[in-house]
């Protein structure tokens, strides 16, 4: 299977699968029978057009055959992402602040940063908001994208299956170093992540992790 940080982008990955191989099929079947038809029906066989009229079966086979096919391919995709969604309860909540053209952090004991960083074993909830214009919260390793809007709170399920460093993007056109507005998120050990949120800035504190109170962090 593809490369990928949580169970819920395994998820993704299989419907992903399943589209295109259905995609494949209707390809084959297609080109299979236009093939045909140029054979069977070219001008030396028949060198006088005939009408052809309709056919009740294949008219309904031709709507629930499809029908069937996006269902199958719109349930995969629904109830993985529902699930998701659903599942809240006892999440870690950290908030999200976009600007243009980059990200900071807020986690509940007032800590911040312009670097995600999320523990192994907990579900984490990112309350998204923007300061600005429109942007898109996007982590490609866990198949997951969110609009943050200004002055609308948007929220975001992430449940890490391994540790590591994934990037993070914006993925909605926000103006002239829209394709500059990248960082990192880093996903710790329990015990790590616990012992980096706990740090003051006061010993070993890196200083990305003393911003200012309101304006956007930048990490030296």
């Amino acid at each position: 299977m593809f490369n990928s940080a949580s169970n819920y982008a395994d998820s993704v990955d299989i419907a992903m699968l399943i589209i295109v191989g259905i995609s494949v099929v209707l390809l084959l079947g297609i080109t299979v029978a236009m093939i045909y038809f140029v054979f069977r029906y070219n001008r030396k066989r028949h060198p006088v057009a005939e009408q052809i009229h309709g056919n009740i079966l294949m008219e309904v086979i031709w709507i629930v055959v499809p029908t069937i096919l996006v269902m199958v391919m719109f349930w995969y995709g629904y109830e993985g992402y529902q699930k998701l969604r659903a599942d809240v309860d006892d999440a870690y909540e950290v908030k999200v602040f976009a600007y243009m053209w980059g990200w900071n952090f807020e986690y509940p004991n007032g800590k911040k940063t312009d670097t995600l960083y999320l523990p192994l074993s907990k579900k984490t909830k990112l309350i998204l908001t923007s300061r600005d214009v429109n942007h898109s919260f996007y982590v490609p390793a866990f198949r997951l994208k969110e609009d943050v809007i200004g002055g609308r709170e948007h929220y975001m399920i992430l449940k890490p299956k391994t540790t590591g460093s994934y990037d993070v993007a914006c993925a909605e056109y926000c103006g002239l170093n829209h394709s500059m507005m990248y960082t990192k998120l880093h996903v710790l050990e329990d015990f790590a992540f616990d012992k980096w949120v706990n740090m003051t800035d006061d010993g070993n504190t890196s200083p990305e992790l003393v911003p200012t109170a309101e304006e956007p962090v930048n990490e030296k």
